[in-house]
């Protein structure tokens, strides 16, 4: 491509001083004027000495090449410094636009959740600050003062106050429990087989806790018990049941920070015909924490349950059933590393008088059911929980030693299952565990059946019973 030749545009108002452009606003430099005025006298005098003869011509040829020499070397250590001036001022705005780079720092704001959820949630709140739960007040009786004033008492705020660190560790937990099941209830479809669905949520659950050994982890194995099984179902390695379209599917599992336990269940269905199901249960679950608080006595909160429960009625197949509570299930009391403390929560009429307590953890659950409301030992175990209360135990086995000291290590008196001791690597360990079983050391949890064909529905929360209010721990948008 040939380069065009351009002429600079001649602008009106301009005058040229010494070579240079100047405009007629411009100030003249008086000591270049001067300069120039005196070089053309001094021109003038040598012109009017040398004339008329041919040597002083030269000369004067000479002379004027000199000067013209003179005034250019000037001009151009003008114009040089102009260059240099521009030049530095140039390099000192870019100097300073890069200095304003460097400062500023890019201001990130808080982590956000990736979907499938990836992140800590002790990343996502650095401050150690985790959201609160239902915060509820206290039902106030006729005969019962005691709940009187709790919310704006400052002996009992200031109660509240010295168990900030606690709180924060369940609220961790739960939060964690929280977006897992914020997932899976997208990830649970029709055709996947149960032990994806356990080992995914698992995954997730792990990384969401941050598992720490004992100090941060699963409190116990996911249950995803189907149809008339209504707990404590998990599958074992090589159990191929596939999740079906018309199956109702009980995902009970927890979290802990410290062995501050998080105990939280939700049932899922994808045929319509079983909503009736799930929301008498969900009532019923609603009901028993809203019937609960300091001093209520636990047979007064599991009368109230069954008579929400059984309001309600479910039509199978042509076929009108009422919704029964199983009455061998319950709630139960938590404790640091302890998923049964010791005081159950029935979901019938009847049952202990013992009251609720301050500070004290439940894990309020109720389970219903369109077969006979009883439910009974059936299937292959796969929950196992060590005995709290045992203590040293001799044993002659060292397969069943070795045993001992990995659920010592791993589990502690936390539940556990056959596929997590797989997952640590253990190999033929029936016979040890059988043993251990035998002996009291640990205990096993097999699934619990109501009668074949009907249908079981389970929804539990964690509540704590605070110095100033109740709070459900566990409680999210879902449920």
């Amino acid at each position: 491509m040939a380069a065009v030749k351009t002429e600079d545009p001649v602008v009106e108002g301009e005058d040229l001083v010494n070579g240079d452009v100047v405009a007629d606003n411009q100030p003249i430099d008086n000591a270049d004027v001067n300069e120039g005025e005196a070089k053309k006298k001094k021109k003038k005098k040598k012109k009017k000495k040398n004339a008329g003869s041919p040597d002083a011509e030269v000369n004067g040829e000479v002379s004027e090449l000199g000067d013209k020499l003179e005034t250019q070397k000037l001009e151009d250590g003008n114009v040089d410094n102009e260059d240099e001036a521009e030049g530095a001022e140039e390099g000192g705005e870019t100097a300073t636009k890069k200095k304003k780079k460097k400062n500023k720092k890019k201001n990130k704001g808080p982590k956000a959740q990736t979907d499938p959820p990836t992140i800590p949630v002790v990343e996502l709140f650095p401050d150690g600050n985790f959201p609160e739960g239902e915060i509820m007040e206290y039902p106030t009786k006729q005969d019962d003062r005691t709940a009187f004033n709790r919310m704006t008492s400052e002996e009992k705020r200031s109660l509240d106050r010295m168990n900030v660190d606690l709180y924060n560790e369940v609220r961790q937990a739960a939060e964690a429990h929280r977006q897992t099941r914020k997932y899976m209830h997208s990830y649970i479809k029709p055709g996947l087989t149960m032990i994806d669905i356990c080992e995914t949520l698992e995954g997730i659950s792990r990384k969401m806790i941050n598992e720490t050994g004992l100090q941060a982890g699963l409190a116990f194995p996911t249950g995803c018990s189907l149809n008339y099984c209504a707990a404590h179902y998990t599958p074992n390695a090589g159990d191929t049941t596939v999740l079906q379209y018309d199956d109702v599917c009980k995902i009970d599992f927890g979290t802990h920070i410290n062995g501050r336990i998080i105990d939280c269940a939700f049932t899922v269905s994808f045929n319509p015909r079983y909503d009736p199901l799930k929301q008498a249960v969900k009532d019923a679950t609603n009901t028993g924490i809203r019937e609960s608080g300091i001093d209520v006595r636990l047979c007064d909160v599991g009368e109230a349950i069954q008579e929400v429960m059984e309001s309600y009625e479910v039509e199978l197949d042509g076929k009108t059933y009422q919704v029964k509570s199983i009455r061998n299930l319950n709630g139960h009391s938590l404790g640091p590393y302890q998923i049964h403390a010791g005081k159950t929560v029935p979901i019938v009429k009847g049952g202990e008088a013992t009251r609720m307590e301050e500070m004290e953890f439940y894990a309020i659950e109720t389970f219903g059911s369109t077969g006979k409301g009883v439910v009974h030992d059936d299937m292959e175990t796969s929950h196992y929980m060590k005995n709290f209360e045992v203590g040293h135990v001799p044993l002659r086995l060292a397969k069943s030693k070795q045993l001992l000291n990995t659920i010592n290590k791993n589990f502690s008196t936390l539940a556990f299952c056959r596929r997590w001791l797989d997952r640590l690597g253990e190999t033929k360990y029936l016979m040890a565990l059988k043993n251990l079983c035998d002996a009291g050391i640990v205990d096993p949890y097999p699934p619990l059946c109501d009668v074949k064909g009907c249908y079981t529905a389970q929804y539990e929360h964690t509540i704590l019973l605070r110095p100033t209010c109740k709070e459900v721990i566990s409680r999210g948008e879902d449920y």
